[in-house]
């Protein structure tokens, strides 16, 4: 049975050459030499037919040169136009950073300044310290009368910084007078 379905198959396709492709490759034949013995060139013949056609239609190659030629003028003036833009953002990137380094180099040099200005109030601080706790240690019998020959805002400030204690003896020592002037000025200080 499967035998004769591949005879069927073969038959078929045989058939089809036969009937189908052989004669049409011999009427094609025919028709060439024909044409050729009128005089007529069917290769371009054929070739004007398929120009007409849409899809096989070709432009002339001098038409498709000339465009290209335009095309590729057009593309290298944008490209030297992207080159001359790409060359001005980097100028001006130059410059950003050019900024951003004298900037960098201007906050160093103000950080710089602020540490040591920084070390001086620490130094300034602690020597402001010593000198409250050398007033402290001294008796009070011997602070109050410098005290009353310093400037008022120094001896204020002196005063502020010492302990209670201290401070009460100092000002036990001083004449009524000149010790009320000093608590005023401090509770004026506090507010």
């Amino acid at each position: 049975m499967k035998n004769q379905e591949e005879e069927k198959q073969i038959t078929f396709f045989q058939r089809f050459i036969y009937w189908f492709l052989i004669p049409l490759l011999f009427a094609i034949f025919i028709g060439v030499l024909i044409a050729s013995v009128a005089g007529v060139n069917v290769f371009e013949q054929v070739k004007e037919w398929s120009e007409k056609i849409p899809l096989v239609q070709k432009e002339s190659n001098e038409e498709n040169i000339s465009e290209y030629e335009q095309k590729i003028i057009h593309l290298d003036a944008e490209i030297e136009n992207k080159e001359a833009q790409i060359s001005q953002l980097q100028v001006q990137l130059d410059n950003k950073d050019l900024k951003i380094e004298e900037q960098i180099k201007q906050q160093e040099e103000l950080q710089k300044q602020i540490n040591e200005l920084q070390q001086i109030k620490d130094e300034q601080r602690r020597a402001f310290k010593e000198v409250v706790s050398t007033y402290e240690a001294m008796s009070p019998k011997s602070v109050a009368p410098i005290i009353l020959e310093m400037d008022e805002k120094e001896a204020l400030k002196i005063l502020s910084n010492i302990s209670t204690e201290s401070l009460a003896k100092i000002m036990e020592k001083m004449p009524p007078k000149d010790a009320a002037k000093f608590f005023e000025m401090m509770s004026v200080d506090m507010e």
